[in-house]
């Protein structure tokens, strides 16, 4: 026997089920999904456009590819250079906070953990009201003068809250568990939701601008938002993916994963650390955008399997489609004017997220 080598069954015991993998089945109904946002998300707005025509003007981005879309000049300026970066953004962001959902629930073996658990949202919120308010920017010179202070306050502010939840959480010693920072998480977001609600008590004029970039957006003036974005969430899905074999190994317990050779806490802070980071990422670019983490690989788990291999990725896709499908719903439903993205989504996330609950009850029962 290796060292590595899992330990001999018991005679009689049962086989462990193996979960079952992907099946090409879903993951192309999620390259579909993502399609169909697409083309939708392209589509509807104030000036709506035929899909079909869409569909081959977007094709038409591809090398080697001329088609005759049937668009004028304007109607192509439409596409390529106002909806397509925002739908771009959408299927990003939506894809990265699904997955970072799917990836938190695995680390921390929870249903109910999203990606905002170890504070993420509290220093992204606490540094970005710091730049509006004490850089005296109204509304309009706060999100559109200022495009790259915002993102970059937002950024520092989400990574620097999940390294002061992991050192509080080490604090505990070397065996610490999964449970101690959830605790951190929770004093830290405490912490820096105090330090947020006292700087718009003495900046009263900044709480406008301040809530119009907590209720979350989309809204792009270009590809910047895109191309900030982008890096991250390839590295971030990157490594999550090649790790969805050690989440269901950790889904079993440390002392489990251990004797089948795996390193629990190392394994468990690379995850945490890829999904803060693809989280930060999308944060510091749309604002803060909840229950994506919650809802997507909840559903995705109910429907195609439990094990990470499956809901991971499909996770990604879905949670791409579905937070670009929401943002149609969020441009079109009050048209002309626009409900925040992050509205749409707490409408949506509230119910789910007591059906979530009861269900975990049931399991404990």
């Amino acid at each position: 026997m290796t060292p590595d080598a899992p330990p001999a069954r018991p005679a009689g015991a049962p086989t462990p089920s193996r979960p079952a993998g992907l099946r090409p089945g879903w993951l192309a109904a999620g390259v579909v999904a993502v399609l169909v946002a697409l083309v939708a998300g392209v589509s509807l707005g104030p000036v709506t456009l035929p899909p079909g025509s869409v569909a081959a003007e977007l094709l038409n981005l591809l090398p080697g590819v001329h088609l005759n879309s049937g668009l004028n000049e304007r109607e192509i300026a439409i596409v390529t250079e106002l909806r397509l970066p925002r739908v771009v953004l959408g299927l990003l962001v939506g894809g990265m906070l699904a997955l970072a959902g799917g990836c938190y629930q695995g680390v921390f073996r929870n249903p109910l953990a999203d990606p905002y658990l170890l504070g993420v949202a509290a220093g992204a919120g606490l540094a970005v009201t710091a730049v509006i308010a004490l850089g005296g920017a109204g509304t309009e010179g706060a999100l559109t003068g200022l495009p790259l202070t915002i993102p970059l306050a937002a950024f520092a502010g989400s990574l620097g809250a999940v390294a002061l939840t992991y050192l509080l959480g080490a604090a505990g010693g070397r065996n610490r568990s999964p449970a101690m920072l959830i605790l951190a998480g929770v004093a830290v977001s405490a912490f820096l939701s105090a330090g947020q609600t006292y700087l718009l008590q003495r900046h009263s004029d900044s709480i406008q601008a301040v809530y119009s970039w907590l209720l979350g957006r989309l809204a792009t003036a270009g590809w910047h938002d895109v191309l900030l974005v982008l890096p991250y969430a390839v590295l971030t899905a990157v490594v999550v993916l090649l790790h969805g074999r050690e989440l269901d190994v950790l889904s079993v317990g440390d002392d489990e994963a251990s004797s089948l050779g795996l390193h629990p806490q190392r394994s468990r802070y690379l995850l945490i650390a890829a999904a803060s980071l693809g989280t930060a990422a999308a944060v510091s670019a749309t604002g803060l955008i909840g229950f994506v983490g919650i809802i997507v690989p909840h559903t995705v788990r109910l429907l195609a399997g439990s094990s990470y291999r499956v809901i991971l990725p499909l996770s990604l896709l879905f949670g791409a489609a579905f937070l670009a499908l929401t943002d149609v719903a969020a441009r079109t439903v009050a048209a002309p004017a626009e409900i925040p993205i992050g509205v749409v989504t707490a409408l949506l996330g509230g119910p789910f997220f007591v059906l979530v609950l009861r269900t975990a009850r049931r399991a404990l029962t």
